[in-house]
């Protein structure tokens, strides 16, 4: 077995390999593709923290590869679908450097308040740079914290203690679950009116990709100041730099960027309103030997005994359960995603598994389920984490195997509520993964498709308008479920052959007689 550690993996974490029985050579970081590719040529195993990218044409030129270790949290330089379709486990480490990256939010902080960084650069240049430096202080400031994950979490809870106010915003979480950590939620809107300074503790997705744009930026409370010591690219540098010229906002203090390392001629070097550093957060030595020997461990175990433990793209399971649960895994993230859609701040989950179930093994199903409907957007939730991740956001996930299929052979039925009400979805694997029931209502549909789903008034005509709508805008209709709803009102799933774009939901929407239409 063959294993590369690129990007200084810490030593521990290599002898624990190395005792495996496995040969272990190291390497600086590799960024350029075709190196990397010619370098995976026989490894088993590739090791790397954030500086060496792992794109899909390397992978695909690594015919041995079994695994890609993160020695760390973020897997966004790691091209994961592409993995996953060769096979290849990804792994993370995603608890051992919590601590070290709160801190380094926190001592940015405290650098913004007090110009700490002009202050020693001028004092070392012969001055006494006292003029122009008053700072403020931070007790009863209020900190907008964007992401209360692990990290954000951490942040929330030792700003509280140096007196700081404390307001969060995570879509994903509950009201009830942020109660808890005495941390109240606001939409993102209302966090960016209220801050007087902002942090970000999100992963890097195509949804968070320029979270903060200029109008959000812009949104922000004038003289607020901002931190970024999650991702490069949450924010939108060159609206940063030109609301601090303007004096909107009075200073930010920057971790990560777009494009790393920071070029040597990017205007961010030279603002006088901005603190920089090198992409420092996880760079503490606690946390890199914890981050290398929760790695290597993890590996070991994979590669010996084929336990799966911290893995992004694989759910716990044995060989021997593989070949029954298999066919249901794609229907199980599909109605996840689907639930997300329906409910998007869930608190409460049942799942039954109704019928034949004695030879299912329902935990990876049930996993999988919570980890789309957790995880679609944030990016934080894999099938491994995913019933701690549900019991940190307030989710009481619940199951129930074994009952009457209601005519089928298997079934299964999703509940899922928000305090507020409770959607329903009844699905099956009989003739192909389909919905067959939608909160009572008897409508088939893939869940894997592009589906329109809409309520409306049971009249006649309804159909016509809807088809003559969507063929107007060369929107093909792949199948129309319609099912009574026994209200006077009618449910429908439409599968089309496209998303609709944002103006033909809005004229669909405005149609008479459509009470709402969701895309999901």
């Amino acid at each position: 077995m063959k294993i590369l550690a690129c990007d200084g993996i810490h030593e521990d974490g290599l002898t624990l390999l190395r005792e495996a029985g496995w040969q272990v050579e190291t390497s600086d970081p590799i960024k350029d593709p075709a190196r990397l590719a010619a370098a995976l040529a026989d490894v088993d195993v590739l090791i790397v923290r954030s500086a060496t990218q792992v794109p899909a044409e390397a992978i695909a030129a690594a015919p041995r590869l079994k695994v890609i270790g993160r020695a760390g949290a973020g897997v966004d330089t790691i091209d994961v679908d592409a993995a996953t379709a060769r096979g290849i486990a990804v792994m993370n480490a995603p608890d051992g450097n919590t601590l070290a990256a709160a801190e380094h939010a926190l001592s940015l902080l405290f650098a913004l308040a007090r110009h700490i960084p002009r202050a020693d650069a001028g004092m070392k240049a012969g001055e006494w740079p006292k003029a122009g430096l008053t700072g403020f202080e931070l007790e009863g400031k209020t900190l907008g914290v964007i992401g209360l994950g692990r990290i954000g979490s951490t942040v929330a809870r030792k700003a509280q203690g140096i007196g700081m106010e404390v307001i969060a915003h995570d879509p994903f979480l509950p009201p009830a679950a942020a109660g808890k950590g005495s941390v109240p939620l606001k939409s993102l809107d209302e966090l960016l009116a209220s801050a007087d300074i902002v942090t970000l503790h999100v992963p890097r997705t195509k949804e968070t990709t320029h979270l903060l744009s200029e109008a959000r930026l812009r949104s922000m409370k004038r003289g607020a100041w901002l931190i970024n010591a999650a991702r490069g690219g949450l924010v939108d540098e060159a609206a940063l730099l030109r609301l601090l010229d303007e004096g909107h906002l009075a200073g930010a203090a920057l971790d990560t960027f777009a494009t790393e390392p920071l070029p040597a001629d990017s205007p961010l070097r030279r603002h006088p309103r901005l603190i920089l550093t090198p992409h420092l957060g996880a760079s503490t030595s606690e946390a890199q030997q914890a981050v290398s020997t929760i790695l290597a461990r993890q590996i070991v175990d994979f590669l010996q005994t084929g336990a799966v433990a911290g893995c992004v793209n694989l759910p716990p399971l044995s060989a021997e359960a593989a070949r029954e649960v298999g066919p249901w895994m794609p229907l199980m993230s599909a109605l996840g995603r689907l639930a997300a859609k329906l409910v998007p701040a869930p608190t409460g989950l049942h799942v039954t598994y109704a019928g034949r179930t004695e030879a299912l093994d329902t935990r990876p199903l049930t996993r999988l389920l919570v980890a789309a409907l957790l995880g679609e957007h944030s990016g934080r939730v894999t099938p491994v984490n995913a019933l701690h991740e549900a019991a940190a956001r307030g989710l009481t996930v619940s199951e129930t195997v074994g009952g009457d299929g209601d005519g089928f052979d298997r079934l299964v039925r999703i509940q899922v509520a928000d305090g507020q009400r409770t959607r329903e979805i009844e699905a099956t694997l009989h003739r192909g993964p389909r919905v067959v029931r939608l909160d009572g209502v008897e409508i088939e549909f893939d869940p894997q498709a592009h589906v329109l789903l809409m309520r409306n008034e049971d009249r006649p005509g309804m159909v016509g308008v809807v088809g003559s709508t969507l063929g107007a805008a060369g929107i093909n209709i792949v199948n129309f479920a319609l099912g009574a709803a026994g209200d006077g009102y009618a449910r429908a799933a439409i599968t089309v052959d496209r998303p609709l774009d944002e103006a033909q939901l809005a004229q669909l929407r405005a149609t008479p007689g459509i009470l709402s239409l969701q895309q999901v």
